[in-house]
Parts: structure tokens; sequence; C-alpha cells
């Protein structure tokens, strides 16, 4: 147990693993196992839904730009790279070229670039010491340690811009499609609306939104007679309704629709642009305010001890993202699926920067802090065994959420 501590305290501290493949070689056996469980279980995701499949490769594709990112800033920053490993744990297959191993780990959860030297605790070879990422100059480490996330936002930003300029952006339609049939006896129904139909006016005011339409109908009483207008493909029908009490409040007047009023709208690639970039700064602001809501230990606790966990704030897995995914996939297809990946995309690059060990934005507050303190020509290097403690809490608190988040993904799946 405490050479498993040390080697996982060494690897947080390196940002990866501290052994090469010549001193904890492949072990055959244990490949083939893991090799079969991973091919196994994307047969069994292909299976079951292609959509949640075509999701889980789009984010372990989005796992190794992630790591791209860091590989080739460190590399044309003048830092020495060891490793590029997709995934943890033990070793399932590698190569070594130029001096870099390249591999698959057995736990697909994540990946990791190998750069030597991270801090003072790092030990390297002195002679490759100028080649550290602690002796580069503070623009270049917070090149190379923000490149990750950075990474995860022109992912978002290209799936944004791409999906926009070729099915459209989700938002207003300028219209009220009414999509299903009418409750039975309604107001709608004796007056012979169906569904597909379209609500010009209510009352004679021309409605655009589903809002509207609400505020429109609400705004009267119950047994009011009032004109409605309906285009029926493409042909203006004109009907009297007497509106009813709403089931749900009977002072409420009541139609008796289910009206929508949003879908995918067409954009030019330069309209995509715009509100590609907007969407990702939208989506990275929400992102924060969920990273603390993911982090509360007290959600954690009411996730598991409720009947039903709120979706808004219990933790979640990948389990419960391809999910998701694969409902996403079903209603929408492959641009709602994409859609959905941009979104991810976004909040992990957010969660990455939370400036605590060992996530990336740990290494940049510390490079951060250390270029604060140097003065004078004097360059200061923190200590890093300060935030171990710290650092293990992160971690035992990753792997609460972690368990919690897959024992609700598989007791009250999402999506």
């Amino acid at each position: 147990m405490t050479n498993f501590y040390r080697k996982i305290r060494g690897e947080m501290i390196a940002g990866g693993d501290t052994e090469s493949v010549e001193q904890n070689p492949v072990d055959k056996s244990k490949a083939r196992i893991g090799g079969a469980i991973m091919i196994g279980l994307l047969a069994y995701l292909g299976a079951n839904n292609a959509w949640t499949l075509l999701f889980v490769v789009g984010l372990l594709l989005s796992v190794f730009l992630h790591e791209v990112g860091h590989f080739v800033t460190a590399r044309r920053s003048g830092m020495k790279v060891t490793q590029f490993y997709m995934g943890f744990g033990p070793r399932l297959w590698s190569f070594t070229r130029n001096g870099v191993e390249y591999g698959i780990r057995a736990i697909p959860l994540g990946a990791f670039v190998r750069i030597i030297g991270m801090n003072n605790l790092d030990d390297s070879d002195p002679a490759d010491e100028a080649r550290t990422y602690r002796a580069q100059s503070y623009p270049k480490r917070m090149l190379v340690i923000t490149a990750g996330s950075l990474m995860h936002m022109i992912i978002a930003f290209v799936l944004f811009v791409g999906v926009y300029s070729f099915s459209g952006r989700y938002s207003e339609t300028g219209s009220v499609r009414i999509f299903d049939a009418p409750a039975a006896a309604s107001p709608a129904a004796r007056a012979g609306v169906l569904k597909d139909d379209v609500v010009v006016s209510f009352d004679g005011v021309a409605v655009s939104t589903r809002g509207e339409l609400i505020s429109a109908i609400v705004s009267h009483n119950p047994g009011d007679v009032v004109p409605v207008r309906i285009s029926r493909d493409g042909t203006p029908l004109d009907f009297s309704v007497q509106l009813a009490s709403n089931p749900a409040n009977p002072s409420v007047a009541f139609f008796g629709i289910s009206g929508w009023s949003q879908d995918y709208v067409a954009a030019s690639p330069i309209a995509s642009v715009g509100f590609a970039i907007g969407d990702v700064a939208t989506t990275a602001v929400r992102s924060v305010r969920g990273v603390f809501t993911v982090l509360n230990p007290r959600n954690i606790v009411a996730s598991v001890t409720s009947d039903v966990a709120d979706p808004m704030t219990r933790p979640s897995t990948v389990v419960g993202a391809s999910q998701v995914g694969g409902e996403i996939g079903r209603q929408d297809g492959l641009k709602g699926l994409l859609i959905l990946l941009a979104g991810v995309n976004i909040f992990v690059g957010i969660f990455n920067m939370f400036p605590l060990l060992p996530f990336d934005g740990g290494h940049a507050a510390i490079a951060t802090y250390e270029r604060l303190r140097s003065r004078r020509g004097r360059v200061y290097r923190a200590d890093v065994a300060k935030m171990v403690p710290v650092a293990t809490a992160v971690i035992l608190l990753l792997g609460a959420l972690m368990i919690t988040g897959v024992y609700l993904d598989i007791t009250q799946p999402l999506g």
C-alpha cells in the first residue's frame, strides 16, 4: 500500500508516469486481457446504440487532442517529453520513437504527456535540466500547461462552426408548431386543430415563439371566445375557440396544445463564426459555475441519499455522458451529438484549469506563484511538497465523485 501511495504521489507531482517501459515493461498477459475488455466494451456500446459508441469515440479523440496540445507546445518550447499515453494504469501496448514512449494503458479515463522536471520534487538528469519544464520562462510554461484546455476550446469552436454552417443553430424559428395531437376534448381538439399545424395568431395577436403563445393564452379567462389563425400545409385556417379551464389550475385559461418554436435554423459561415464565439464564451461561464457544483461534497451526499438525484447537481461520469449522447443521437442525429460533444469539451477544459494539483490549473497556479515571487534576477521555486496533502484530498474527492457518478449512472441512468 505504501509503494502504491508513493507511485501515485510521484505521478501526481510529475504529471505522468515516472517509470519508463524499460523499468516497467509491458505485461503481455495483462495487455491481452485489458485489450479484450476494451474491445468488448466498444463492441457492446456499438451493438446497444451506435450513437453512444460514436460519442465515446469523440470523447477519446478530444482527450487525444488535449494531449497533442501539451506535446506539441512542449516540444516547440524546448522541453523534453518522454511519454505520450492514452489511458492510465498498466501498459497494454507501447513503442518508442525518438526518445518518446507512445502507447495505450488499461484504464481509459484520460491520457497524459510526461514532461521532465515539472517542479522541485520531480527529479531529472542534471544534463537535461535546461530542457525541464521548471527551467523554462513563465510564458512558455503557461503556454504548455494551458495548451490542453485551449485545445478543448478550439475543438468546441470548430464543432460549433461546422454544425451551424451545415445543419443550422438551434434557436427560435419564428413560428410555433404543434408537435403533438391536441389534448382530448380540449378547445383545440374540438375546433379541429391538428398535429403539425402552425399557430399564426391568437386573438388577433401574431405569435412567433412558444412563450408568446403561452402569454396570449393565459392573458384570457376560462370561457372567453377568441379567434385563432392556423396555417396547415401553407393554407391559413381561422377558428373561433372557447377557452376552457386548465386542469392543473382552474383559474387559468386552457387551449390544449403542445407547441414548440425552436429548431435548427440555417446560418451563414460568417454568422456561424460569430455564434460559435458567443456560445463558447457563454458555455464557459456556465461551466465555471458547474465546476463548483460538481466539486461540492454536499451534492455528492445529497445525490446518494435522495431517492431521485437532482440531474442538475448530481455527479456523473463518462457513462452518464454517453447515455445522454446516445439519446441525443437518436433524437437529433449527428448535429445534436456534436453540439453535446462541444459542450463537454468546454466543461472539461474549464474543469482542468481548476487551480489545484493534479489539474493542469494547479501547475499553472504554481508557475504563476513562482513568477510573482521571483524578483531582481533571483528565481523562486515553490516547495510542492507542501501542496501534496491538498492534492491528495483533491484526488480522494475525485475518487468519491467517480464512484458516486458511476453508481448513479447505473441506478438512475441519464437520458
